[in-house]
């Protein structure tokens, strides 16, 4: 039987990149903060929490709580966020994906120009609760057919959409074409704000799904992009499993099968995945 692990499975630059920057500040001491989860991983979150980062999620929090660094995670803060660090004397140290940082700077600019600003992407997540923290009038949100047929009327004036990062490329685009639809009567620009490799990503999984005969998506139950792997891998491949860690993996294979495949949300880290794919190789 042959186990084939998708080329961009793991940490992409930007989790990497944020995840790195936390553990060289526990090197160098001092009192970390974080503010959010740095990731969506809770292996990873735990092991800062052991090593003394705390998590905050609030800027009231700050308040009683001695001075030190805050670290802007990875999925981005709302503009008031920055602001109210500051105020309270408090470092901050940004490691927010600089594909988000796009993003935020985007929808800036165009609101603040008078457009209406309408994010494809799931709202209440906290990367698309970052963006709407940087619009100047109020933003949109929308994840649905039915969200965008809801905006029907309801929007004024010309219109910007951008998309959270780890959005499913192909609904993105459907749900661009209703906004227009419904939006006939003004200026629609479209920021495809979708990362490479999240599009890399969703791709192989799919490609790599049609062919397996088992499907294996390691990533944490709150990453958005991991979510995303499991469900395009699930359409083409019935039998897949949606694990964290090893632990999780209760793997039945059909007799017949020949072909396991494995990939991992952006935040899911290499020594988790190669436990998983070690596992497979050697007990089936």
């Amino acid at each position: 039987m042959e186990v084939i692990l998708a080329k961009s499975a793991g940490f992409c630059f930007g989790v990497k990149r944020a995840v790195d920057t936390v553990y060289e500040e526990i090197e160098k001491g001092g009192i970390i903060y974080t503010f959010g989860p740095i990731i969506h991983n809770k292996e990873v979150v735990n092991d800062f929490l052991e090593k003394g980062v705390k998590e905050i999620n609030s800027l009231e929090e700050l308040d009683s709580l001695p001075k030190g660094t805050v670290i802007i995670r990875s999925h981005g803060v709302a503009k008031n966020i920055y602001e109210g660090i500051e105020e309270r004397g408090f470092s901050i140290i940004d490691t927010t994906c600089p594909f988000v940082k796009r993003i935020h700077n985007t929808v800036n600019t165009e609101s603040e120009a008078g457009k209406t600003i309408v994010i494809i992407g799931n709202d209440g997540h906290p990367e698309v609760e970052g963006i709407k923290g940087w619009c100047a009038n109020k933003a949109y949100v929308v994840g649905t057919k039915e969200d965008a047929l809801a905006l029907k009327g309801v929007i004024k004036g010309n219109v910007c959409v951008v998309s959270q990062t780890t959005f499913n490329i192909n609904k993105f685009k459907e749900l661009v074409e209703v906004l227009k639809n419904i939006c006939y009567d003004v200026t629609v620009s479209v920021v495809n704000t979708i990362c490479n490799a999240t599009s890399e990503r969703q791709n192989e999984a799919a490609q790599l799904a049609e062919k397996a005969d088992v499907m294996i998506v390691i990533g944490d139950s709150q990453s958005s992009n991991s979510r995303k792997l499991y469900e395009i891998s699930k359409m083409h491949c019935e039998r897949t499993y949606f694990i964290q860690t090893l632990k999780e993996l209760h793997l039945e294979l059909p007799a017949n099968a020949n072909l396991v495949g494995i990939t991992a949300g952006a935040s899911t880290p290499k020594n988790i995945i190669e436990e998983v794919q070690k596992y497979v190789r050697t007990y089936f």
